[in-house]
């Protein structure tokens, strides 16, 4: 009732802005709402549940209600819901505090705490938000390592995102050189918005012949001028006017995109009118290349017959990639007086998923000068915003040689390029930050990895810098760029596994940790199991399914030829699961994991079904016939839910019913107790019971990630010394292949299988101790 009544209060207040005049501009609303989705707590990066959301251009307000409901009314206690948004790529998180591989860097998103009842809501107002895609994720605390059966009733939790919009749908545009009379009051700013071309290396936005209409305050218009819009990260850039005029100037304005200006006013209950005008400069444009696309086909046919020759000639590809190019050098000879930058060609190949490479089209050799930057180019999709984006700059010093005091700088950045390198000057843009590097003769390589980056374009600068003015012999030096897409950071290292996730149609990687390893690219040590602890787990777990031996001994000795060899597969396929199972290095898979997992729980499941079968003392005819049926429907349960918690429990009061059933006729026929010996109950059916119910206690309640090698091998153990109680004696008259021999060849109802009769007993098994 909470939540509808929000729901409705939010719709009203966004039809009350939409149905105001605002005087300038027209306002539209927009709503949209995705699905409620089970939370989890929170292990890694999976048990985020991710959601995406499109703010469109222009967009005034936002608004996000989350809501979190609970999903059954068990006493759970009071829990934290984490929410955490996201512009442009999904948010990198660290709540468990881990280390991050090297060369990683992140930015922190913003992030939410709403604490959950039963029934909890909260709300997140954004002003002048990017246009783009927003990302919204959210879990609970960090699990706590107890293992939970899937199917056992247990705490849940839903969040379910949504988002309305307040939209302007006819925002002035601001021409360049040309001013624009507006208005703004109090409660109504001034929206406009102005295009910045691509290679534009300065902006200016002015305001001028500022009055409100009051001879006091001719000279004090008290305006507020803001550039850009909010991404959380980054802020939109702020100028007060305190006189009549005012100007905000932008140093590498973001390229080939539209940029919000916002005037507010300062006086209470004052309109005040003005002018605006912006300009903006273009004085770095690269070398054009015409219009014939005869030379780039040409240039792609020969990196393809180089790229297809790699196999072949491994040794001479790597080496002419290495040596410096005359061809990259002779591309930046001719370049034009009235030019400052070289703008090299970047080839983008698509590999796999989340699988994208960016290589100069020429060769992977890049020379770089001192005297003027060169530019790449790697247009990055939304698609691909779910991986790694990785730069490893490599210097090649072969026939030039760099001086001490000598190095090439590097910037990556987005939405605009850092033009102008030195020492002092920051890899930053006028609204984004970069990021920086640098390689020289004591560190020739460097690498820079940056998760889940933002779907926009990123440019990376390269210029050679001395400490002198001179660089001497080395004014030109090659560099390798290496650009690159890969799903996860250094495919998680030797104890993680790459995982493709999805929310919908977005696909995005993380890695999941094991061995005790943790971290975004599972490299924090700081509980990591040892090599000692990993093999006394595969052995606990493995050695621990011997305990079906006597079990199959003793099947054997009483004739129960058929449940011997079901104890005998499922310890073998349990065995060799839990060795291919280990986290660590201790590992050894005979096969395919999927398949002994699957033969692991089908037989164990069948073992139990064909002892408490066996204690049930039915006619042959019927037992096997149930021991078939019921293997052929546990297959089929396995396949459609392998862990579901019915698959047990399911056959397990199917053949107790069954049981229970039988010794209740033979009682009541008899009018005694079934079995009618109490040493049979004391010494082998109690006993039995009592190490199959802690059993079940064990795996069900006590089992979690630090102690389940030995809680699950104690309920290997456990099963096994049950089924060893709990198998009735042996049968009389029962050969030790469970068949007596017979010629007749007399039509009758019994069976026959390859000459041998079924031996058919009318006596009613007491369950005598023999």
């Amino acid at each position: 009732m909470e939540i509808r009544f929000l729901r409705a209060l939010l719709f009203l207040a966004l039809s009350a802005w939409t149905l105001a005049d605002d005087g300038q501009v027209t306002f539209v609303s927009e709503l949209s709402s995705k699905p409620a989705q089970k939370l989890s707590k929170y292990g890694w990066y999976g048990n985020v549940r991710l959601q995406r959301f499109h703010i469109p251009e222009e967009t005034a307000i936002a608004r996000w209600l989350f809501s979190v409901t609970k999903g059954h009314n068990f006493n759970c206690g009071k829990h934290n819901v984490t929410i955490h948004i996201q512009y442009g790529a999904p948010p990198v998180i660290n709540p468990t505090g881990r280390v991050f591989p090297n060369m990683t860097l992140w930015s922190p998103p913003l992030s939410l705490i709403l604490p959950v009842t039963s029934q909890s809501s909260t709300t997140f107002n954004l002003s002048n938000p990017a246009p783009g895609v927003w990302f919204v994720g959210a879990h609970l605390p960090e699990h706590d390592g107890r293992i939970e059966q899937k199917g056992f009733p247990s705490c849940s939790y839903f969040f379910q995102p949504q988002l309305s919009i307040r939209r302007a749908v006819d925002t002035p545009i601001l021409q360049q050189g040309t001013f624009l009379q507006q208005t703004v009051a109090p409660d109504t700013p001034a929206r406009l918005k102005l295009y910045v071309p691509e290679f534009a290396s300065s902006l200016s936005v002015s305001v001028a012949d500022c009055s409100s209409g009051e001879a006091a305050d001719d000279g004090n218009c008290s305006l507020v001028l803001q550039l850009g819009s909010t991404s959380l990260q980054h802020r939109p850039v702020t100028v007060n006017c305190s006189g009549i005029g005012c100007s905000a100037t932008l140093s590498n304005p973001p390229w080939d995109t539209w940029l919000r200006v916002v005037v507010e006013s300062g006086l209470d209950n004052r309109t005040v009118t003005f002018s605006i005008v912006s300009n903006f400069t273009v004085g770095c444009k690269p070398k054009s290349v015409g219009l014939k696309v005869d030379d780039d086909i040409n240039k792609l046919r020969s990196k393809s017959n180089i790229t297809n020759s790699t196999s072949a000639d491994n040794d001479t590809v790597i080496t002419e990639a290495v040596a410096p190019s005359n061809d990259s050098a002779s591309l930046l000879t001719p370049l034009l007086p009235s030019a400052c930058v070289w703008s090299i060609p970047v080839l983008y190949e698509e590999l796999d998923v989340l699988s994208l490479r960016f290589t100069p089209v020429n060769r992977p050799n890049v020379s770089v000068t001192d005297t003027h930057p060169t530019l790449l180019t790697y247009p990055l999709h939304t698609l691909a915003t779910g991986g790694t984006l990785n730069l490893q700059l490599t210097l090649n010093t072969t026939n030039v040689t760099l001086a001490n005091s000598s190095s090439v700088v590097g910037c990556l950045s987005p939405w605009a390029p850092v033009l102008d390198l030195n020492h002092s000057q920051p890899c930053r843009t006028a609204l984004f930050g970069g990021y920086g590097v640098r390689v020289n003769i004591s560190d020739p390589k460097a690498v820079v990895r940056l998760p889940f980056p933002q779907s926009t374009t990123w440019y990376l600068t390269l210029q050679l810098t001395c400490n002198s003015s001179d660089c001497g012999n080395a004014s030109m030096v090659s560099v390798v760029p290496e650009v690159f897409i890969s799903a996860c950071v250094e495919d998680c290292g030797k104890y993680g596994e790459c995982r493709l996730l999805r929310s919908y149609s977005y696909l995005y990687a993380a890695c999941v940790c094991k061995a005790g390893w943790s971290g975004w690219g599972c490299t924090d040590s700081s509980t990591a199991q040892s090599y000692g602890r990993q093999l006394t787990a595969t052995l606990l777990l493995t050695l621990s399914n011997l305990a079906f031996l006597p079990a199959t001994v003793v099947a054997v000795k009483r004739c129960y030829i058929t449940e011997a060899s079901v104890y005998l597969f499922t310890m073998f396929f349990s065995t060799f699961y839990h060795a291919c199972d280990q986290p660590g290095v201790a590992v050894m898979c005979i096969m395919d994991y999927d398949a002994l997992q699957y033969c692991d729980f089908l037989g164990s499941i069948c073992s139990i079904w064909v002892t408490i079968l066996c204690m049930a003392r039915i006619k042959d005819v019927f037992k096997y016939t149930l021991f078939m049926l019921g293997a052929l429907l546990i297959a089929m349960s396995m396949q459609l839910d392998r862990k579901g918690l019915w698959n047990l429990l399911g056959p397990v009061i199917c053949a107790i019913l069954l049981m229970v059933t039988t010794w209740v006729y033979r009682g009541v026929r008899r009018r005694h107790c079934y079995p009618p010996s109490w040493r049979r109950w004391v010494l082998f059916l109690i006993p039995g019971a009592v190490c199959a119910l802690i059993g079940v206690c064990l795996y069900i309640f006590a089992e979690t990630e630090d102690n389940y090698y030995y809680t699950h091998s104690l309920w290997h153990i456990l099963v096994a010394s049950c089924v060893v109680f709990l198998l009735p004696p042996k049968e009389k008259n029962r050969e030790a292949l469970g068949w007596s021999r017979g010629w007749s060849w007399t039509w009758s109802w019994r069976p026959r299988v390859c000459g041998y009769t079924l031996c058919q007993n009318d006596k009613d098994e007491l369950y005598t101790v023999t």
